[in-house]
């Protein structure tokens, strides 16, 4: 197995842009079996320069002994250097190319249109599954509406984009590790459904102590490394939040809708309320709000109890004027096969509990069907 000090080696002989070694530029090595992670930190203002030595550093990391897979992310480095004083006017200009260079994510490649990732070039929607904050059961519902489309007969993959946490390994059961062909990292399969995730390539023991900048260039590295291949749905479990992974989808993607879930309670709600604005300020539709874990059914005597409240989602997207895309029950079945890597749409089709996410995944399809596609925003912050 590859030590940091192999990885060091690994880079003697490349510089940076200025001519400094690039080695002096590693800011945090993450080795977890044959993988190796590392973060290179380098002046945003240099962008292009700094991409060519990242590509080069995983070329020659990925040869060195004990190393089969490496990923190597770009982080900011503030320039220590004073600035001489400039005209006003300058000023201004330079402050709204910083704000545009944050808004990019500091060391990753500006926005790019429909086409701009050549891996997602053949899909034809791309769905953002989000939630203004974690435990709200996303990750289920992501799984489960994936599974859904694909029972209409659409072809479809799931993108786990919660690096910190990422579930879909541990919800369908998978344990290989994803290969490489072609260049490209070969997405794992589920129930028909092409799925890649941080969590294939990394043991969930492991902690990602990672920056924001690190965690970007992940994501833009499983979107536009991963073989795909024609898709009529790609589903994006976000992490829960609006953050940097949200930002950099915003930026990269051209996505054709995001489905909001919930849970009744008002605490849940107001963050639900925060994921609906920040995809309307980057232009991205919303398809509709989901209340999840909206009541509970005994199964012993079949009562009905709505431990969270019930309706407020409903309520909430009817005050925002977004579409109420329905309700799922807090159930223990769904629990159970989640936790058993089956999630309940593949596992049981016919049950019930699958019918809820069935019946999502039919008026997104329908929703899908029935707008025009959109291309990524350029996004500016100032």
């Amino acid at each position: 197995m590859a030590t940091e000090a192999d990885i060091l080696k690994a880079l003697e002989g490349l510089y940076g842009p200025g001519g400094a070694p690039l080695a002096g530029a590693v800011s945090g090595v993450n080795l977890s079996g044959a993988k190796a992670f590392v973060s290179l930190a380098g002046d945003p203002s240099q962008t292009q320069a700094w991409e060519a030595a990242r590509v080069a550093a995983e070329r020659a990391i990925k040869a060195a002994p004990g190393v089969e897979q490496a990923v190597v992310t770009l982080t900011a480095e503030r320039a220590s250097r004073p600035e001489a004083p400039q005209p006003r006017a300058q000023a201004q200009a330079q402050g709204h190319a910083h704000a545009q260079a944050h808004a990019h994510g500091a060391g990753a490649p500006p926005p790019q249109q429909k086409g701009g990732i050549p891996a997602l070039e053949k899909i034809r929607f791309i769905v953002a599954v989000a939630s203004g904050k974690g435990g709200v059961g996303k990750s289920t519902t992501s799984a489960n509406l994936a599974l859904g489309l694909a029972a209409q007969g659409w072809r479809v993959g799931l993108l786990d984009a919660d690096v910190y946490g990422p579930s879909m390994p541990r919800l369908f059961g998978l344990t290989d590790k994803p290969k490489v062909e072609g260049g490209k990292l070969a997405p794992l399969e589920a129930y028909g459904v092409k799925i890649m995730s941080m969590g294939f390539l990394v043991d969930e023991n492991v902690p990602m102590v990672w920056r924001g900048p690190m965690v970007s260039q992940a994501i833009s590295q499983m979107l536009g490394e991963v073989a795909w291949g024609e898709l009529d749905a790609l589903v994006i479990d976000m992490p829960p939040g609006t953050g940097d992974v949200q930002l950099t989808i915003a930026q990269q993607v051209p996505l054709a809708g995001a489905v909001i879930v919930s849970t009744p309670q008002d605490l849940a709600l107001i963050d639900a309320r925060r994921a609906v604005s920040m995809f309307q300020k980057v232009e991205a539709p919303i398809l509709g709000v989901i209340e999840n874990m909206s009541y509970f059914l005994c199964p012993h005597c079949g009562g009905r109890s709505e431990i969270f409240a019930h309706g407020g989602a409903r309520h909430d997207a009817e005050q925002m004027g977004v579409p109420f895309l329905g309700e799922a029950p807090l159930d223990i079945k769904i629990r159970q096969t989640s936790d058993a890597g089956t999630p309940v749409v593949g596992a049981e089709p016919d049950s019930p509990q699958a019918a809820v996410y069935l019946n999502l995944a039919a008026k997104v399809k329908t929703l899908l069907e029935t707008q025009k596609q959109r291309a990524a925003p350029k996004i500016v912050v100032g």
